[in-house]
Formats: structure tokens, C-alpha cells, sequence
């Protein structure tokens, strides 16, 4: 079985039959949309459906308000689950805008935010990682970045994934040797580091190169990554060949390997369209009630990855509509490419497009084409896609056994659909961490892992003090939150790395917040911490284990070992910000740029903190106020 962990995401369209609606009845909520429709506008807006506790059932656009929101009144035009969506209906809300594209940016927005149960849900809201060529620097840096881009620097992309990014990232570095590392060490090194040694580098940091051999590095990395990738190889085999000739064969060997890096770079291209500048594109395949999106994403003709996402969804929804919903959110929070590709044609597709070209600030077509190498390039798509699907259904049908499993040898009521592990970590009382990862049906749910900061005092180091706080925060909060306990984020198994202690706090702590019907279990490593010996602990039962073989057990391990490795790794990670915190941090108005000019001029924080103030005073940017400021704040005021 594969593994639980995937780059593949979720959308999920719940279904009429799964998702029941707050009490009502039918001709009540039709007498109450009904109360609205004459006091609307025939203007393009949105419209949320509420229920009785507040949530949004369903967020939708209109051309026309009064128009669309007037056929909810009409029994014989609504299907099953538009019959179950307008039962629930309390009340409604409206916004009216000034095009019906401004409606759908809008609409898109609302479903993001209010996640109704009613729409198709993007799950998915991680950004794509780029390549960026810092200039905001005195030497180009080559680097991943996720996040808010700075308008002095390059950016390529996106890509698929982070492997995507950091495969292309690799090969790079050996074709075109930029400087990666960060401006702390770049601006300290004294002399080459190992990627000098090893040719990814060319040690700009100690002068091994000057600013206009260094400047044409970055153009051709500029041009490979535009779509220059022929010019620059062509470029680079004639250098290589007038080494070989004037017998620079050091030089000419260097070369050979730059344009076998970037060879490699596109073996990896299994759908490319030299023609296109930037497209995107949208393949979706059924199969079993199931649906598969795949994504792919090309810029100046490469490939630079897919990934795969899977609808859940109503009988009444065809690929079309599906397709439709999934680009509009696809884009509501970042640019559309000039192009987008689909497999099939997109309901209102000129609607989508005026609305992606409002929020990208430039021309978007959506294209369905019928034949040449765009059309072969989507049928390869659709391949990726019925692959993709096929390896769902197959892992959801084994993961499904497993959940099965699990509800057998902890006695639940039937396999669960939402298990929450816990565990800590902390190095002798320091940097303490708790954490909670998230698994079900579709395996570990990335989104929903949690951690948790150790606030309690001297709690530290204590694992049965510090898993009643975290237990305690947790359950508390969703309590205040979501008292009628309705939503989906309700466990209905808890396990916790630990033994007989631990599952007595977790017992206590949820016995105290009135959640006694949540299963509780306890996973121990038997003697000597051996894998496969575990004893797990349940109230009121004796410890017992499983047999070594049984698949049960290597997944409960499975799910325990996330946790733990979740719980590392966030432990790690605060425990490297609280080594880099400097005494400087404390002093109001010192940022980045004074500390460093304090740190390069004193050589530490502790020579700043016996510093006269004359000395201080001296240090470049540190005006004589910020001086008296920082000398006060070492001396207590003296």
C-alpha cells in the first residue's frame, strides 16, 4: 500500500444524501426566499442561503438577482439537492455589483471564506512555490520562494510542488553556479565553501569572480528559465567546443556538465508545448462516481508540473460544471495565465474569462481544443488523470480495510472518519511542543495538523502537564466554537504517544469537558522501544497487543510515527529561532539592518550591553536618541 502521505489534494462537493440540512420544511423555505425575491434588484450580485444556526448553506451569482433567486421558488425546476439546500434556508443574504464577472470574483471569494456545504469546495489554499532571481542583492541569488514577491526580483513559475521546484532548483545550480546561500553567510564567509569546491558555486563571496562573468551567469539562467533554452544550449556547446580546441579541457568538462544538467532538466518533461508562452492546463476524468482534475503547468514551454485533485459530487454535477467551479476558486487567489487549456467545455466560460483577465491584468482564454499538439497535450492529461483516479480508488479502497481494522480492535462504532494523534517534544524542559496530525479516509489531512505552544508554567519537561494543556486547549476551543458539536472537525478516535499515564490525562481532561463518547487510546512501545512490541491502552481494559504482523498494526505505527515526526520537526524548528534570538531583539527600534550594524561593529550582543555610550554613538545608523535608547535598556535606566 502507498504510502498516507501525498501531493495530491482534495476538493469535495458533498453530496444531497450526505449532508442534512438544519430543520425545516420545504414551503417554509420557499415562503421565505419567496418574502425576498420582490424587494430585489434585476442587477448581477451574490446571494448567500442561511440556515437557522448562521451557516451558509450555499453562496451563488446572478445576472440578475430577482431572476435567479425567484426559481428557488419553483419545486419542479430543483433537484433533490437544491430541494434539501432550500428546506434548510432561514434567511438570505445579497451584495449587488456592477458586472455579473465582479459576481463570480465575488461568489468565489464567499465560497473560500464561508466553505458552504451546498458548493464545490477547493480545499487546497497552499501557495506555489517559484524560482526566484534575487536583485534586491549585490550578487543575484537563486533561490525557492513562496509567498508575497518583491517587484525587483524574477520569478518563474509556479510549480507543481516543492519536489518540482527543488528537482529544477538542483539541476540548476549544477548548469548555472549562483550563489544559493543566504545573505547572513554569503556576507561572514572568509573563504570558498563546499559548493565552490564541488563547481555549483562560483564563490562571489570572496572575489573568486568578477561582477560581469557573474552577470552573464544570470542571463543565461534568465533565458533557460524565458524559454531561451536552445539559444543557451547552443551557446554553451560553442564555448565548450572553442575550450576543447584552444585544449582548456578542465574548462571544456565544466561546460559538458552545465548542458548535461540542463538536459536533465527537460527529460522530465512529459507534456511540453514549445509553441505557448504560459498555459495551464484542466483535465478531468469519471470513473465510479469519482471524478479526477489534473493540473498541469507550462511556461515558456516546459513543464513545470502537475498535481491532482478529486471532487467529491452529485449526480446532477457533469465534468463541465465541476470544471467550471474548480477554475474559478482554482484562481481566486492567484493570476491566471494568458491561457487555460480544458478538457471539456467550461460552463460560461466567457463569464470565467472576463473575471480571471479582471484579477490577472491581462487576456484569458479558455480554450477546448479539437486538434494538434494542444489537443494531444490534453489527451495526455486526461491519461494522468484516469491514472491518478485509478490509484485513489485503489488506496481509498485499502485504507478503508484498515479504518475497518481499527474500528475491530478498539471496538468503535464503525470506522472512523476523523483519527487525531497527539504527542510532544522538548529537550530537557526547552522549546516544548505539542502536536496533533490528522488522518482519515483520504489518509493524512496536512491541512488540519495543529501545534501547540507550552504556555503553562512548569509544565515544561513535564509530558503529563503538557498533554493536558494542549488537550485542554484543543477540546476547549472547539467546544466554544462549535458547542452542538455538527461540524466535521469532531474526532472519532483519539490516539496518544503514550502509555497508562497519558491516556489517564487525555481521560480526565475530556471527561471534565463532558466528551466522554470520544474513543481514547493509548500506543506504548513495548520492551526495550521495540516497533511491531507495542501495547496500547484503552480505559477500563488491561494493556493488550497485536499481533507483529497484522496490517492494523504497521498503521497504527504509521500514524503514530507522523505525529512524532510532526512533533520533531516543529520542536526543531523553534528551537533554531530561539538559538538565533539576540538580547538586541529586546531594544524597541532596532531592526535588522541596526542590529547588524551593531553586531559587525562590537562583535556580539554581550560587548553591546557593556558598550559606553560613546562607543554606541560611533556605530553607523545609530542616531544619538537610539544610542541613549539602547545604553538605557542594558543599564535598567541608569
Amino acid at each position: 500500500m502507498q504510502d498516507l502521505v501525498s501531493d495530491e489534494t482534495d476538493i469535495d462537493l458533498k453530496p444531497a444524501d450526505e449532508a442534512a440540512p438544519s430543520e425545516g420544511s420545504l414551503a417554509d423555505g420557499m415562503r421565505i426566499i419567496g418574502e425576498f425575491v420582490h424587494t430585489l434588484p434585476r442587477k448581477p450580485g451574490v446571494y448567500r442561503m442561511i440556515a437557522a444556526d448562521g451557516e451558509v448553506l450555499y453562496v451563488g451569482k446572478a445576472r440578475s438577482l430577482r431572476s435567479r433567486v425567484a426559481a428557488y421558488t419553483q419545486p419542479t425546476r430543483l433537484d433533490n439537492r437544491l430541494l434539501r439546500m432550500v428546506s434548510g434556508t432561514k434567511t438570505m443574504e445579497f451584495a449587488v455589483t456592477d458586472s455579473e464577472a465582479e459576481a463570480l470574483l465575488l461568489e468565489n471569494n464567499y465560497i473560500k471564506r464561508f466553505k458552504p456545504r451546498f458548493n464545490v469546495l477547493l480545499r487546497d489554499d497552499k501557495s506555489f512555490p517559484y524560482i526566484v532571481i534575487r536583485r534586491d542583492t549585490e550578487w543575484p541569488q537563486l533561490a525557492k520562494h513562496r509567498g508575497v514577491r518583491d517587484p525587483k526580483n524574477e520569478y518563474f513559475g509556479p510549480f507543481a510542488s516543492a519536489t518540482a521546484v527543488n528537482r529544477t532548483l538542483y539541476a540548476l545550480q549544477r548548469a548555472f553556479p549562483l550563489r544559493s546561500c543566504s545573505d547572513g553567510v554569503f556576507s561572514t564567509r572568509t573563504r570558498p565553501c563546499l559548493q565552490y569546491q564541488i563547481k555549483r558555486c562560483t564563490a562571489p563571496c570572496v572575489g573568486r569572480i568578477d561582477h560581469t562573468e557573474y552577470g552573464a551567469i544570470v542571463d543565461e539562467v534568465r533565458g533557460f528559465l524565458g524559454g531561451r533554452n536552445r539559444e543557451v544550449q547552443q551557446a554553451l556547446s560553442q564555448r565548450m567546443d572553442q575550450a576543447s580546441v584552444g585544449l582548456e579541457f578542465e574548462r571544456a568538462a565544466v561546460l559538458r556538465d552545465r548542458i548535461r544538467a540542463l538536459a536533465h532538466i527537460q527529460s522530465h518533461q512529459s507534456i511540453s508545448l514549445p509553441s505557448i508562452d504560459e498555459a495551464d492546463i484542466f483535465a478531468v476524468h469519471a470513473e465510479g462516481g469519482q471524478m479526477c482534475v489534473q493540473v498541469f503547468f507550462l511556461r515558456a514551454g516546459q513543464n513545470l508540473g502537475n498535481r491532482a485533485y478529486f471532487p467529491s459530487h452529485t449526480k446532477d454535477l457533469d465534468e463541465p460544471a465541476v470544471l467550471s467551479a474548480f477554475i474559478g476558486q482554482f484562481y481566486e487567489s492567484r493570476p491566471a495565465p494568458k491561457l487555460i487549456l480544458a478538457s471539456h467545455d467550461v460552463v460560461e466560460a466567457e463569464l470565467l474569462e472576463s473575471a480571471l483577465a479582471m484579477t490577472a491584468g491581462h487576456k484569458v482564454e479558455i480554450r477546448h481544443p479539437k486538434r494538434g499538439d494542444q489537443k494531444d497535450a490534453l489527451d495526455q492529461a486526461v491519461v494522468n488523470a484516469r491514472e491518478a483516479l485509478a490509484r485513489r480508488m485503489a488506496e481509498r479502497g485499502t485504507q478503508r480495510q484498515l479504518l475497518e481494522g481499527v474500528a475491530r480492535v478498539f471496538n468503535l462504532d464503525g470506522p472512523p472518519e476523523r483519527i487525531e494523534i497527539y504527542d510532544n517534544s522538548h529537550i530537557q524542559g526547552t522549546a516544548p511542543i505539542g502536536a496533533m496530525v490528522v488522518a482519515g479516509p483520504d489518509g493524512f489531512t496536512k491541512n488540519s495538523y495543529r501545534k501547540f505552544n507550552i504556555k503553562t508554567e512548569g509544565a515544561a519537561g513535564d509530558d503529563f502537564a503538557m498533554m493536558r494543556e494542549v488537550l485542554t486547549r484543543r477540546f476547549g476551543r472547539a467546544l466554544r466554537e462549535d458547542p452542538e458539536r455538527g461540524d466535521e472537525s469532531w474526532p472519532d478516535l483519539v490516539l496518544i504517544d503514550g502509555g497508562q499515564g497519558q491516556l489517564e490525562v487525555a481521560r480526565q481532561v475530556l471527561s471534565e469537558l463532558g466528551l466522554e463518547d470520544i474513543a481514547i487510546v493509548g500506543i506504548a512501545k513495548g520492551p526495550d522501544r521495540d516497533a511491531g512490541r507495542e501495547r496500547f491502552f484503552m480505559p477500563g481494559k488491561p494493556p493488550f497487543s497485536l499481533e507483529p504482523r497484522d496490517p492494523v498494526l504497521y498503521f497504527l505505527q504509521r500514524l503514530r510515527d507522523e505525529a512524532h515526526r510532526f512533533a520533531i520537526g516543529t520542536h526543531r524548528t523553534r528551537r533554531a529561532a530561539d538559538i538565533t534570538k539576540s538580547a538586541l531583539d529586546e531594544v524597541p527600534g532596532i531592526g535588522a539592518g541596526r542590529k547588524r550594524a551593531l553586531l559587525h561593529h562590537f562583535g556580539s550582543a554581550r560587548a553591546v550591553a557593556v558598550a559606553t555610550l560613546e562607543d554606541i554613538k560611533a556605530v553607523a545608523g545609530i542616531s544619538d536618541a537610539l544610542a541613549q535608547k539602547i545604553h538605557d535598556h542594558f543599564r535598567g535606566g541608569r
